[in-house]
C-alpha cells in the first residue's frame, strides 16, 4: 500500500487526487485538526486517514504498517523567523523518522519532496542545476536551513540500504492554492498592486510536480534528486503576464532594495507594537530583490517529460480566483 505524508496540504492533496485515479487504496497521514480538501472528498472510501504527528513516532509507526511506497510531502513553509525551531523539528526531525520507518518497514521506496532552498547557487549567470551544492549555514534563513538538513536524513538513509528520490520544486503554483501561498502572489496584483521588484525565480505547476513524482516513484531511478521547474522568470514580467491576463494594468513602479529594506523594518516594529504577526521580513525582501535561474534539464531526460508553460498555469489560477 501507498503512504502520503502531508496528504491535506496544496500538493499533498493534487499527489493523492492523481495516485486514486489508478490505486484502489492508499493511506494519507494528516494533522489531528487539519480539514480534508474537498477534491478528496468524493474518494472517501479509497483513503485511510490516520491522524499522525511527524513528530509522533507512535503515530507513525501505526501509519507504517503494511506499507510497500512512501511519498513524503509533509513539512513546514515559513519565513518568520521565530518559526525556525519549530520547522528544524517538523523538517529535520520529522523526515529522520520518516526514513527510519521506512528502513524498518523494508519500505520499496521514498519520494521526499525537498525545495529549491536546499540548492547551492550557480556560478556567474550560469543556471542552478542539482550539481550547485548548497554551502554556508550562516547565509541561509531558517526554511532552506530545515529543507538542507532534511534532505541529508535521506541521504544518511539511502546510504543505510533505502531507495530513495529527492525532488527540488521551484515556487510550486495552482489554481488550488486559492489566495494562500503562492496564491497570494497572484492575489496582490489582482488587488491593484503597483510595484515589482529586480529578483525573479523559477515556477511550476502542481500538477507537473505530482505527476513527476509518480512517474520517479514507478520509474527504476534511485538514490538522485531533481529539480522540478517550469519556467524562470522575473517579478516585474510574472506580474506583468498575471496582470495581463486579469485585464488590469501592468505594474510599471520598480520597488528598490533600499526600499524594501526600509519597508521590511516598520513592518518588523508595527508587529512588535501590535503584537502581530506577517507581511515583510527580512527573508522575504532580500528573496524579492534576487534572480534565481533553475536548470529542468535532468528530469526532463530521465522522464521526457514536458512542463506545463507558465502562461498557461497563470490563465488557470486567474480563472480561479475570478470565479471564488
Amino acid at each position: 500500500m501507498i503512504l502520503v505524508t502531508g496528504a491535506t496540504g496544496f500538493l499533498g492533496a493534487e499527489l493523492v487526487f492523481q495516485l486514486l485515479q489508478v490505486e484502489t487504496k492508499i493511506k494519507c497521514t494528516k494533522r489531528e485538526n487539519s480539514k480534508i480538501p474537498e477534491k478528496l472528498i468524493p474518494f472517501a472510501q479509497k483513503i485511510e486517514w490516520v491522524n499522525a504527528n511527524i513528530l509522533d513516532l507512535s503515530d507513525l509507526t501505526y501509519a507504517f504498517k503494511n506499507i510497500t511506497k512512501v511519498y513524503h510531502c509533509a513539512a513546514l513553509v515559513s519565513f518568520e523567523t521565530d518559526l525556525k525551531q519549530k520547522m528544524l523539528a517538523v523538517n529535520v526531525d520529522g523526515t529522520a523518522n520518516v526514513v527510519n520507518l521506512c528502513i524498518e518497514n523494508n519500505v520499496e521506496k521514498l519520494v521526499h519532496v525537498s525545495s529549491i532552498a536546499a540548492i547551492g547557487e550557480a556560478k556567474g549567470d550560469e543556471l542552478i542545476t542539482e550539481k550547485d551544492f548548497w554551502e554556508g549555514f550562516e547565509n541561509h534563513d531558517g526554511y532552506a536551513v530545515s529543507k538542507y538538513r532534511g534532505e541529508m536524513e535521506v541521504w544518511r538513509g539511502i546510504n543505510e540500504g533505502l531507495n530513495a528520490v529527492i525532488v527540488n520544486p521551484s515556487v510550486i503554483i495552482g489554481e488550488d492554492a486559492g489566495k494562500e501561498g503562492s496564491g497570494a502572489i497572484f492575489e496582490t496584483v489582482r488587488n491593484g498592486f503597483k510595484y515589482y521588484t529586480q529578483g525573479g525565480t523559477g515556477f511550476v505547476d502542481v500538477k507537473d510536480v505530482a505527476k513527476t513524482m509518480i512517474l520517479l516513484m514507478n520509474s527504476d531511478i534511485v538514490n538522485e534528486r531533481f529539480i522540478l521547474n517550469s519556467e524562470n522568470i522575473s517579478y516585474k514580467d510574472l506580474f506583468a503576464k498575471t496582470a495581463k491576463t486579469f485585464g488590469l494594468p501592468i505594474p510599471e513602479k520598480e520597488a528598490k532594495p533600499w526600499m524594501l529594506n526600509i519597508a521590511w523594518r516598520l513592518t518588523s516594529l508595527k508587529n512588535w507594537l501590535t503584537k502581530s504577526k506577517g507581511g515583510l521580513n527580512k527573508v522575504t525582501a532580500d528573496n524579492a530583490s534576487k534572480m534565481s535561474a533553475y536548470s529542468n534539464q535532468k528530469i526532463k531526460l530521465a522522464l521526457n517529460y514536458k512542463f506545463t508553460p507558465l502562461q498557461e498555469s497563470i490563465t488557470k489560477i486567474a480563472n480561479s480566483l475570478k470565479s471564488a
